[in-house]
C-alpha cells in the first residue's frame, strides 16, 4: 500500500483554486524559499504517512469539492501523488490542481514528475519570491507564478496560461 508523507488534509478550501477544494497539504520541499507560508512542509519527516487509499477517501467523502495538491511540494513526492490523482481519476470527475516551487519545462524532463503532470487539470509553478509577493493575485504568492492550463499545454507544446 503506498503512502504519502503528508501533512494535512483541509477540506473544503476556497484558496487553493477556484471553488471549494479538497487540499493535500504534503511535507517535503526542497526550494525553501525564503517568505515561505509553510516553512514546517520542508522537511518530508515533519509529515506523517498516510496511506492513498485513507486520503482518497477524505477526497471522494465531499462530492463537491475539487482537489489540490500542495505543500511543501507535490513534486518532491511524485510517484505517490500520481497514484492518487489516478485513484481521483478513476472514482470522479473532480478537477485537480497542483502547486509547485519547480517550473512546467523542468517538470517536462523528469519522467516520474512528468507522470504526476500528466494527471492534473491546472498547475501553479514557480517557487515563491518574496520581492515579488503581491496579494492581490489569486491563487498565488508572487508574480512569477504562473497558473497553467495542463492538458491544453502539454496538447499544444507550449505554455496556456489561465486568467484567473
Amino acid at each position: 500500500m503506498t503512502k504519502l508523507s503528508i501533512l494535512d488534509i483541509v477540506e473544503d478550501t476556497t484558496v487553493d483554486g477556484p471553488g471549494f477544494r479538497t487540499t493535500v497539504y504534503c511535507a517535503g520541499c526542497p526550494n525553501r524559499c525564503q517568505g515561505c507560508h509553510n516553512p514546517q512542509s520542508w522537511d518530508i519527516n515533519s509529515g506523517h504517512e498516510v496511506d492513498i487509499e485513507d486520503i482518497l477517501d477524505v477526497i471522494l467523502a465531499d462530492p463537491f469539492a475539487d482537489v489540490t495538491f500542495s505543500g511543501g511540494d507535490p513534486m518532491f513526492q511524485p510517484e505517490g501523488f500520481t497514484e492518487l490523482a489516478k485513484a481521483v481519476r478513476r472514482h470522479s470527475n473532480k478537477n485537480i490542481w497542483c502547486y509547485t516551487g519547480y517550473l512546467f519545462e523542468d517538470l517536462l524532463h523528469n519522467p516520474t514528475q512528468k507522470a504526476l503532470l500528466e494527471q492534473i487539470d491546472v498547475l501553479v509553478d514557480g517557487r515563491f519570491i518574496e520581492a515579488l509577493k503581491d496579494e492581490q493575485l489569486r491563487f498565488r504568492g508572487s508574480s512569477n507564478q504562473r497558473i497553467i492550463d495542463v492538458p491544453r499545454s502539454l496538447k499544444e507544446g507550449n505554455i496556456v496560461l489561465l486568467d484567473i
